[in-house]
Order: structure tokens, then sequence, then C-alpha cells
């Protein structure tokens, strides 16, 4: 990557960096911004190492919560073994081929799988204790610089991942230490919209053998957009769910469950 290629992806992930909301959070940090950038400007192409690429991004949260959480690591250190388990994966899928189709096809199940598990855990696991999000922000300088190592490490480390610099966890390196008391909940709300991203590769790959970058770039938010609403926007059940008033059901008496209606009586 190319210097201003770095100071851009500083300058984006600072700005973002000010939400509070972790599922905002999360959703603002999958917007593909840095592998927009990535693209423009290394100009490697969108095929199936990057949709594994989405996955990579998953484990390096991952690897930063178990760490950081579970086995007591300071969140640095835990953050370097996150960068570390996303270049042994890239390394490794880049060792074999991977057709875009089959790629494509396995991420979808496995996040389709992901999602129900993390359901029926949701389902039996109490509801988290809100954390003290205001304990957890960096000064400016050093967010700042920790933004700036962190788009640095990728320029340095794009001879060895290539093509899978482009889904480089850019902006995880800050939200790991920024959100450290929330890794677990900001893991789960990024695995959600990880089915955007893929979309947005997606979108990319089967437009840019036929258009210019700027088109394929353009179908990739589109599919992005449309993958990202549809996993955000109310469900129409929701939306056309009747509830009664409980004035209205409390009124007369309900037996078995049913509410008897009286015949109306004429006066005289």
């Amino acid at each position: 990557m190319t210097w201003t290629a770095v100071l851009l992806v500083t300058a984006v992930v600072w700005v973002v960096s000010v939400i509070r909301s972790v599922r905002l959070r999360a959703f603002v940090y999958s917007l593909p911004l840095p592998m927009t950038l990535a693209l423009v400007t290394t100009g490697h192409p969108v095929d199936g190492p990057q949709l594994l690429g989405v996955v990579g991004l998953n484990l390096f949260f991952v690897t930063v919560a178990v760490t950081h959480r579970r086995l007591r690591w300071p969140i640095l250190p835990a953050d370097l073994a996150g960068v570390a388990v996303y270049v042994a994966f890239s390394t490794g899928v880049l060792a074999v081929p991977v057709p875009f189709e089959a790629a494509l096809a396995g991420t979808g199940a496995l996040w389709a799988l992901t999602m129900l598990l993390l359901r029926r855990q949701a389902a039996g696991a109490p509801d988290p204790e809100p954390a003290d999000v205001r304990r957890d922000g960096l000064a400016a300088p050093a967010k700042l610089l920790v933004i700036f190592v962190g788009a640095l490490l990728t320029g340095l480390l794009g001879g060895l991942l290539r093509g899978m610099v482009v889904t480089f966890p850019y902006s995880g390196v800050l939200v790991a230490v920024e959100a450290r008391r929330q890794l677990a909940e900001f893991s789960r709300h990024f695995a959600r919209n990880s089915l955007a991203l893929v979309g947005f590769l997606a979108g990319h790959h089967y437009f840019q053998d036929i258009s210019s970058p700027g088109l394929a770039l353009a179908a990739g938010w589109a599919v992005f957009a449309l993958v990202a609403a549809a996993l955000h926007l109310p469900r129409p059940a929701a939306l056309l769910r009747i509830e009664w008033p409980k004035s209205r059901l409390t009124s007369g008496r309900a037996g078995n469950g049913r509410i008897p209606l009286r015949k109306p009586q004429r006066n005289g």
C-alpha cells in the first residue's frame, strides 16, 4: 500500500472510532471502506481467497476476544495474536487454489451455521450487563497512533499477504482496543454483518471482468447495501403484528383463553 492509502485508512478509521453503540459500531466497521481503498490502491482482483478473507476477519476478532477475556492477555498482545492468526490463515488459503463459487457456497453455509449457533447460545444465556464504554476510550493522540501503526502494518505485510491484504483487519486493530470490554458482543454483531461483506466481494467479482474498476466497485457497494438492508430492516411479520390494548382484554371475563362477546341489547 502507498503512504496515501495508509493515511486515508488512518483518517477513515479514526472518524468512525468515536461511535459508542456496539451494534452501530459493528455495522460501521463492516462498511467496506478499507476494502475499497485496498482494491483501488493495490489493483488485486477479487477471487475465492478474498471471500475466505471475510472468515479470517471473524477469526481475528474471535482470537482477540478469547485471548483477552478468557486467557487474560493484555489487549495489545491479544491484538497481535489476532493479526498472527489472520496472517497464518491467509498463508494457508493462498497456498491452494480456491474457486470463487466454491468459496461463496462454503462461506455462505458457514455464515448460516454460525448464526444458528449464536441464536441458540443467546436463547440460553442471561442478558449481558452493560459495560462502561467511557472507560474504553483512548485519548485522541493514542488513538491516531494505534490506527497509523495498524495501517502501516498492513502496508508492510502487503507483499506477504498479496490479495489477502484486501480483507486485512485494518480497523480491527483499533476496534479491538476500543471495545475490549465488549469484544464478545461486537464479534457477534460483526459476524452477522459479514454476509454483507461477502455480498460486496461477490458483486465486485462478477463485474470486474466486464466493466471498469469504478463500475465494479459500484456494483459491490450496491450488493452490500441490499444485503445489509435485508439483515437490518424490520421483518414484515413484526410490522404487521397487532396487539390489543390491555383495557380491551380486561374489560370482560375471559375463560379458557377466550373473551366472551355480549349481544347488544335494545333499549325498551
